[in-house]
């Protein structure tokens, strides 16, 4: 009887996924016949104080939607019920959808709030357009049981290249919490910008958040287009953006690169890199810059007090360091670089920039926050506490696991949302590369050279949307979507419901939904296998 139950949970599962067009698919999906319908008598009420904000929302999207206004009030009995249920995990959610009452259980106001994404991606499409419906809106029945596969579900957005007002990066929060992805990596530094005011060094602001001018076209054509291109967040818009995404349950993780990635840095204090008197430039081409921070206790000076300051705008645990792409040229040139390799007793320049993130490590944990950083910090040996964002494909975030190290997951062959999802003759300039969303679709993080306590440390996933090439929120919404809707599938659904051919059709079904929201996504999947 328990394996005809099992079938039948199963079986009707794969209807729902079907009919409901839900994006990530939840655990498990129980269709009812019937369907809930607002009416004038519909209320929303709350047994937690934790949940008003939740429910609040869900009453502003009815009050534009509906043809009544709709009451929130604290209680146990209404129409639309939250509840809390101190035994569900803090991201999962039940939502029961009957003819006489919506009843949605959650621990957490983040359950909650994820409970109140499905069920409005239940809701005719229109209701994201915030606009009156013709008619009654109407809910089919159905029962939810959801809890997301992995703790990060996180996107980056690289700001360094172009400059993107605080509008632009509200909006691309507010997409992403509608697809319960959970962390946005704001990548805030680059050689071509600097985008973040820190008080102490006005510098920064003034010379290295503006360069002369930018590329256009692909690397190879060496074009310009003459203008200057500049944009820094202040301390309170900084402020503002990370209350924003709390209020959505999307913790914030800037990222401050070091010491590759510095030429904008050095721009206005040269006398952090090689050469004091050296008259360095924000970088205007895109690519990697030799002209990198030296491992000077000037430098790390520098480094603590920019950091001092970008922590006390960011309560989250994770202060994301870069460590990437640093080229060891000037490094191996300098007399002051290998004296300090002799003194440190150091075989080599990895060993140097091990040790340079270390000293950063150090300093990040005395103020009660945890470093990340890219697969590079892995060379010369990992700093102790430090969490690994792979890029480089999965080897190092295996060899970090390995270590009992936290790992992302962020292969740039599955989730760099700067390369082209379809034939580059047809579509918009990408910086190369070849990802459709099947692809995407297709990471699976559980990789079989990790045991299953190593498997353990793996946390999440996460894409990356680099911006050479994407000067505006259009297009970044362009090469984001749908392919962070896969990202988001792949990091909240089970394993085991994974079906490319079901996550298209229900992606196809959602479209609606999407142009209600105007996202200006891609639609290359349609025609693609």
């Amino acid at each position: 009887m328990k394996v005809f139950a099992l079938f039948l949970l199963v079986s009707f599962a794969g209807v729902a996924q079907n009919n409901y067009n839900l994006i990530p698919l939840p655990k498990e999906v129980v269709p009812q016949t019937g369907q809930f319908v607002v009416k004038k008598s519909t209320n929303i009420v709350y047994s937690h104080p934790e949940f008003a904000p939740v429910a609040e929302l869900l009453q502003d999207y009815l009050g534009k939607a509906s043809a009544y206004p709709i009451s929130t009030k604290l209680g146990k009995s209404g129409s639309i019920q939250f509840t809390q249920n101190t035994s569900l995990g803090e991201e999962a959610y039940t939502l029961q959808i009957s003819s006489g009452k919506i009843s949605i259980q959650a621990k957490t106001g983040k359950g909650a709030f994820y409970a109140l994404q499905t069920l409005l991606q239940l809701m005719p499409a229109q209701i994201y357009s915030g606009t009156k419906l013709a008619g009654a809106i109407t809910i089919p029945n159905v029962q939810i049981k959801d809890e997301p596969r992995f703790s990060y579900r996180g996107l980056m957005l690289d700001v360094g290249r172009y400059y993107y007002p605080v509008e632009s990066v509200k909006r691309f929060i507010d997409l992403m919490a509608i697809y319960k992805m959970n962390t946005f990596h704001w990548h805030l530094t680059e050689d071509q910008g600097w985008r973040i005011e820190i008080k102490k060094y006005p510098l920064l602001t003034s010379i290295s958040s503006v360069r002369k001018e930018s590329m256009l076209g692909h690397y190879k054509d060496q074009r310009y287009d003459g203008k200057p291109h500049g944009g820094f967040y202040t301390q309170e818009q900084v402020k503002d953006i990370v209350a924003y995404a709390a209020k959505k349950y999307i913790q914030v993780i800037p990222e401050i690169e070091m010491p590759g990635h510095s030429q904008a840095v050095l721009a206005a204090y040269p006398q952090l890199g090689a050469n004091a008197d050296k008259l360095y430039q924000v970088k205007t081409k895109w690519g990697v810059s030799e002209d990198v921070l030296f491992p000077r206790e000037e430098t790390f000076t520098f480094l603590e007090d920019v950091l001092t300051e970008v922590m006390a705008l960011f309560p989250g645990q994770y202060i994301h360091i870069g460590g990437d792409e640093c080229p060891k040229t000037q490094w191996k040139e300098s007399k002051f670089c290998q004296d300090l390799i002799k003194k440190l007793g150091l075989k080599d320049e990895h060993e140097l920039q091990s040790y340079f993130i270390r000293r950063i490590d150090k300093f990040v944990t005395s103020k009660g926050k945890k470093l990340l950083g890219w697969d590079e910090i892995l060379e010369g040996g990992l700093s102790p506490n430090a969490m690994v964002m792979s890029w480089r494909g999965t080897k190092g975030g295996i060899e970090a696991a390995k270590q009992n190290h936290d790992v992302v997951m962020s292969p740039n062959s599955y989730f760099y949302l700067d390369y082209y999802q379809a034939d580059p003759k047809t579509e918009p300039i990408a910086i190369g590369g070849n990802l459709p969303l099947s692809k995407c679709y297709s990471f699976e993080p559980n990789l079989p050279e990790l045991t299953a306590e190593e498997a353990k440390h793996v946390v999440g996933i996460q894409a990356n949307v680099w911006t050479e090439y994407i000067s505006n929120i259009g297009y970044a919404e362009y090469m984001t979507y749908p392919r962070a809707l896969a990202l988001s599938e792949v990091a909240w659904s089970a394993k085991e419901s994974k079906n490319y051919a079901d996550f298209k059709k229900r992606l196809t079904g959602h479209l609606p939904s999407m142009d209600a929201m105007k996202i200006n996504y891609s639609k290359a999947f349609l025609t693609q296998p």
